[in-house]
């Protein structure tokens, strides 16, 4: 009897394990297991440095970038953004870039004319009358031909990025005439333009990283600088520099590049997919960097000290004389016909005004 109980469960046993047999979980568990493993492989991964905080109109259109990417390939795209030079500092992102240690890249176009000296065309003080102004000339033709010209040293062009207009800041007091600048040490961007605007009002220009700004104005390295509004306030500028002067005279923007290398080895549809992208973060960007520019100079007048000063018509025309030799300067050193002609508008136009 005890044999015959021991048989019969037996056998229920190999019935319910023909029927509920856990070979098919197990097959479908390697099932998704490889699928994943397969994603994982064709997974395209983008790392975009920048030296910037994420809260800046710069940092927010990578993170823009990056979200619209991943949408638009459907996630096969991921685009690791790594902001305020943790990865490479200002010096060394364009090094990084060519040798493809990193993908994608924004620097300032001043830190461009190391690679081409017509990039200081953007540097030239009072070159846009206008937001506008700005958007129809780094959106048009000019901005096309800038974008190609280091195709040759494995350089893809994605976008010029606008931050908008630059102001003047000083810890000595208030920049209204070309004589306050007198013997003032003046943080600038590496740029050639740049260091003869400055000793063309008589200040002292310095080339500083941008990611060691802060710190060396702390360490009172220098006693000025100009910059947008968006970064003075992100950078907290305000709290060791007491004037502030809305002057308009200077752009800054961006240059958006990836190594050519690896955009080359890129599939067709994924290239599409991310000129759409890019092209939607530009003009979300440009957007963006004007209402954050306005926001932050309302911040700055009530909640920081510092002394805020608007450069009268009467004293830019004063100014545009004073810097008018800096356009002569700089059509010694370019060498595109796109350039020269570029300039040569300008000087007309500002000698009709």
């Amino acid at each position: 009897m005890k044999y015959l109980i021991g048989t019969s469960l037996l056998v229920i046993v190999i019935i319910l394990s023909i029927f509920f047999s856990p070979f098919d979980l197990f097959k479908q568990n390697d099932d998704l297991y490889d699928d994943e493993q397969e994603g994982l492989s064709e997974q395209i991964t983008i790392r975009f440095s920048h030296v910037v905080a994420e809260n800046t109109p710069k940092g927010l259109a990578a993170q823009k970038f990056a979200k619209l990417a991943a949408e638009k390939t459907e996630g096969l795209v991921k685009v690791e953004v790594i902001p305020n030079g943790t990865m490479y500092t200002d010096e060394e992102e364009l090094d990084a870039l060519m040798n493809n240690d990193v993908q994608m890249i924004a620097p300032s176009v001043s830190k461009m004319t190391r690679l081409a000296p017509e990039w200081g065309l953007f540097d030239l003080p009072f070159l846009f009358e206008s937001n506008e102004d700005i958007t129809s000339v780094i959106s048009g033709e000019i901005g096309h031909k800038f974008l190609k010209l280091h195709e040759d040293k494995e350089i893809k062009g994605m976008a010029l990025w606008s931050n908008g207009f630059k102001q003047m800041t000083s810890s000595v007091g208030a920049l209204q005439h070309p004589e306050d600048f007198q013997g003032q040490r003046f943080r600038i961007m590496p740029s050639f333009v740049l260091e003869e605007q400055f000793k063309r009002l008589g200040a002292v220009p310095i080339a500083i990283p941008y990611d060691q700004l802060y710190m060396t104005l702390e360490e009172n390295k220098f006693e000025g600088q100009e910059n947008t509004i968006s970064n003075i306030y992100s950078r907290r500028l305000y709290e060791y520099q007491s004037h502030l002067t809305l002057s308009y005279h200077g752009f800054l923007g961006y240059a958006v590049l990836m190594n050519k290398d690896f955009w080359d080895s890129l599939p067709t549809d994924v290239q599409s997919s991310l000129t759409e992208a890019m092209d939607e973060t530009t003009t979300w960007m440009i957007k963006e960097s004007l209402e954050m520019n306005k926001q932050q100079l309302q911040e700055l007048a009530k909640e920081s000290s510092i002394d805020i000063h608007y450069l009268t018509n009467e004293e830019k025309v004063v100014w545009k004389k004073k810097l008018e030799p800096v356009y002569q300067s700089l059509l010694e050193h370019v060498d595109e016909n796109f350039a020269k002609e570029f300039i040569t508008q300008r000087i007309k136009q500002m000698e009709t005004q």
